[in-house]
This record gives structure tokens, C-alpha cells and sequence, in this order.
């Protein structure tokens, strides 16, 4: 066996392992020892590399800018047990309510919301799916609208900051989570606002689907219904001041700032009367459950990437994907709709893990601003949550609907916001400075796609 064909062998047999369902963390270490001991005894891998492994293995534990991860995920989970996200949908759907699929609104409106202080996608849609799907089918709302906008509206916390998968990129993209957060911003509203248009285009067409709440379920009226949304809307805004507000004016770094918005979440939790014993045991459960699963990952792919590396994988990906036609245009063309694809069988965290490593290389080569191809890959990697038939968003939904609502009704639902997902992924391709913290992402090479040249 030639060295050249180790590294498509290798990763070929990574695919196979996982279509298998092993475990990702464990298929990834298991398939890059497995190689190692084959390209050892066939003389292309050097023994010595491995002693690499240590040293980065520590890198993983001592890294600042993943812990992170947990203290989003906490605050989130916290949130979401102490029932803010009941009172919000509540008072907002209260707010919308005479407006013809005011409901719909409401669930997009508050999705955002709680993206920008959760980050946690399973806890926006468990939350919505708990609260408002069966409020929107009690008042004659589509079976397929109201899963779809909520499973939509749920995944916005993967691309809104501060959303998790924002900070693995900027890890393994090696920028700034900071810069990253930035960037993403104006993109996630305006995909909140693509679901707005798509809502507003169904309650013209198909006035049926998306009716006004009836005058018997608005129980609240002028000051009364005024006074009931600040008061929902308070505590979400203040946690997006301490947790945006301090990372964009450089108060804090996104460590510190995670740690801001965990205290402050256990803070208005109290101040509600609502922080118990149970809810902070079921937090810190799944926050060090997530926690655990993210670094076996991280321990997992660098086992992987350093034998990869060592067979001469990262050379065959670049000539793989450097000699595509169209040069930046081809590449970045080739590598969304690769992402897409992938995102019907893997999460947004093997994808980041596995796939994102080896392009970044590539794309740094091509002149490509690694911090806008982040976006851009975040954008198209939320479609993961969205996807029939293994959609985690889905999943969730599936988990807390009611019987009336089948799942084919759920997967039809979702089909319409994966469209619109796919048209922000061009939109951010043809208007980069949708993606606000980079102006010039591809240094003018690739023109035909109109990406701006130096200013």
C-alpha cells in the first residue's frame, strides 16, 4: 500500500464507522491509532509523532476559550427551568395577539431572545415546543407551521450569539470567539427576519394557517399587557447586556462574559424565587454531560487529525480542494454544499470537529478571512438541526408535541426554514458584509460571486 492512498483510505473509513453508529469520540480515536499502527509497520508514519499527544491532549483541558461551553450552557439550562422562557412566550404572544399569525411572531420574536442568552438550541425548542405548540393548535394554527417556525425559531441559537458552536469554530478556526460573535450578529437577525417575511407571506396566501388570537384568550389589554412584557423582557435583556454588551466593549472576554451571564442567571432565578435544589442538580447534570461529550470529541479528533496529518492527509485535502475550478468561488462552493450534505447524518459538532480542521487550511491559503468563513459555515451547519430525518431540533420537537401532531408533520414543517436556511447561506456568499466584522473576506478573488475588493 502506497502513502497516498492512506489518507482517503483513512478518512473513507472514518465515514463507514460512523454510518455504523459507533460513538464519534471513540470511531475517531479508534480509526487514527488504527492507522498509526498500519502506516508504522508499513514505514510512511513516524512513531515519535504520537509523542505529540500528551502535550496537545493537555492544550484541550487548559484551553481557556472552551470553558465557555459550560457556562453558556448552564445559563442557559437554568433559564429555561426557572421559566423564563413560559413567561416571555406568554407576554409576547399576549402583545401579538390581534395580529393574524401574531402567535407565530411571538415564537420567532422570543426564539431570538433566547438565543441571545441561552445559546442552547435544545433548550429553545423543548421550551417553545412545551409552550406554544399546543397554544397555537388550540387556536387553528397549521399543524406543519407552528412545528416548523418553532424548531426554526429554536435553532437560532446556533448562529445568534452567544451560540456554542460560534466558539468551537473560532477554536478550531484559531480567531477570536469575540470576533466571531461580532460577526455573526447582523446574519442571525437577519435570518430571524427571513422567518418573519416567510410567516407574513403565509397569512396573506393562506390566511387560514395563521389566524389572530381569538379576544377571550387576550386576557390582557393596554397598560396592564405593557407593563406584563417589560417585565418578561427585563431579565433576557439584562443577561444580553452582560453577556454581549460586555464581550463587544471589550469589558470582558467570552470566558469572562459566560461566567457573567451564569451568575446572573442564578441571581434572577433567586430574585424569582425560583432557583431550587432540583433545578440547579438538572443543570449541572447536563451542563457536565454536554461538557464531557464536547472534550471526548476535542480528545477524539486530535487523535485523528495528528495521524492524518502524519500520512500527509492535509496535503491531499489541498490539492483536492485547491485545483476545484473557480478558485476561492469553486472552493467555497464545493465546501457548502459538502457541509450540507454531511449535516444530514452528523451534528454540528462532528462537523466542526472533523471537517472543519481540514478546511481551514485551505481556506486560509485561498485568502479567504477565516473569521467570515466561520459565519458562513455556522450559517449552513445550523441547517444540521433542521434536517429530516436525524435533526436534533426535530427530535426535540418530536419529544414534547402533542400526539395530534405526526412526524411527517414535523419534517414537512421544517422543509420551508431549510429553504430559507440555503438562501442565507447565498446571501452571505453574494453581500459579505452581511457578515459585519469582516469587510474584505476574500481580498477580491473571487468577483464573480461579487465579494468586495480592498477598500
Amino acid at each position: 500500500m502506497s502513502l497516498t492512498l492512506m489518507a482517503p483510505l483513512m478518512f473513507a473509513t472514518l465515514v463507514v464507522i460512523l454510518l455504523l453508529g459507533y460513538p464519534v469520540a471513540f470511531a475517531l480515536a479508534a480509526n487514527g491509532l488504527l492507522f498509526a499502527i498500519i502506516s508504522i509497520q508499513s514505514g510512511f508514519f513516524d512513531f515519535n509523532l504520537l509523542q505529540a499527544l500528551p502535550e496537545r491532549l493537555f492544550g484541550i483541558i487548559s484551553n481557556q476559550t472552551l470553558l465557555a461551553i459550560p457556562f453558556f450552557t448552564f445559563m442557559g439550562l437554568v433559564l429555561e427551568r426557572s421559566g423564563m422562557a413560559e413567561d416571555l412566550l406568554d407576554a409576547i404572544g399576549q402583545l401579538f395577539g390581534r395580529v393574524r399569525g401574531g402567535l407565530a411572531y411571538a415564537v420567532v420574536f422570543v426564539g431570538a431572545l433566547l438565543a441571545a442568552t441561552t445559546g442552547v438550541v435544545a433548550a429553545s425548542v423543548i421550551a417553545m415546543g412545551l409552550i406554544s405548540l399546543p397554544i397555537m393548535l388550540r387556536y387553528g394554527y397549521d399543524k406543519r407551521l407552528a412545528s416548523g417556525v418553532i424548531a426554526a425559531s429554536g435553532t437560532l441559537a446556533q448562529i445568534i450569539p452567544p451560540s456554542l458552536v460560534l466558539i468551537v469554530l473560532a477554536d478550531q478556526l484559531g480567531t477570536s470567539v469575540g470576533d466571531m460573535y461580532q460577526a455573526a450578529l447582523l446574519p442571525g437577525l437577519t435570518l430571524a427576519g427571513l422567518y418573519v417575511l416567510y410567516i407574513l407571506a403565509i397569512t396573506i396566501l393562506k390566511p387560514q394557517a395563521a389566524p389572530t388570537l381569538p379576544s377571550q384568550a387576550r386576557t390582557l389589554r393596554g397598560m396592564a399587557l405593557a407593563r406584563r412584557a417589560t417585565v418578561s423582557m427585563a431579565p433576557p435583556l439584562i443577561l444580553i447586556f452582560l453577556v454581549l454588551g460586555t464581550i463587544f466593549l471589550g469589558i470582558a472576554t467570552p470566558t469572562e462574559g459566560g461566567a457573567l451571564g451564569a451568575s446572573g442567571a442564578l441571581a434572577l432565578a433567586a430574585l424569582r424565587g425560583r432557583l431550587t435544589r432540583t433545578i440547579l442538580t438538572q443543570a449541572m447534570d447536563s451542563t457536565a454531560r454536554l461538557t464531557s461529550f464536547v472534550v471526548f470529541i476535542l480528545i477524539g479528533s486530535t487523535v485523528f487529525s495528528l495521524v492524518f496529518r502524519g500520512v500527509d492527509g492535509d496535503r491531499w485535502v489541498e490539492s483536492l480542494l485547491t485545483q476545484l475550478p473557480g478558485g476561492a468561488a469553486g472552493f467555497l462552493i464545493a465546501v457548502n454544499l459538502f457541509v450540507f450534505a454531511l449535516a444530514f447524518f452528523l451534528d454540528f459538532f462532528e462537523i466542526a470537529f472533523i471537517v472543519v480542521p481540514l478546511l481551514a487550511p485551505v481556506a486560509a491559503k485561498l485568502g479567504i478571512d477565516l473569521v467570515w468563513f466561520g459565519v458562513l459555515l455556522g450559517v449552513n451547519m445550523q441547517t444540521s438541526f433542521m434536517h429530516p430525518p436525524f435533526g436534533f431540533a426535530l427530535f426535540y420537537l418530536r419529544s414534547v408535541a402533542p400526539k395530534a401532531v405526526k412526524t411527517s408533520d414535523i419534517y414537512w414543517g421544517a422543509v420551508p426554514f431549510v429553504l430559507i436556511q440555503i438562501l442565507m447561506i447565498i446571501l452571505v456568499l453574494a453581500f459579505p458584509r452581511l457578515v459585519s466584522q469582516t469587510v474584505n473576506p476574500t481580498n477580491g478573488e473571487i468577483m464573480e460571486i461579487q465579494l468586495p475588493t480592498d477598500p
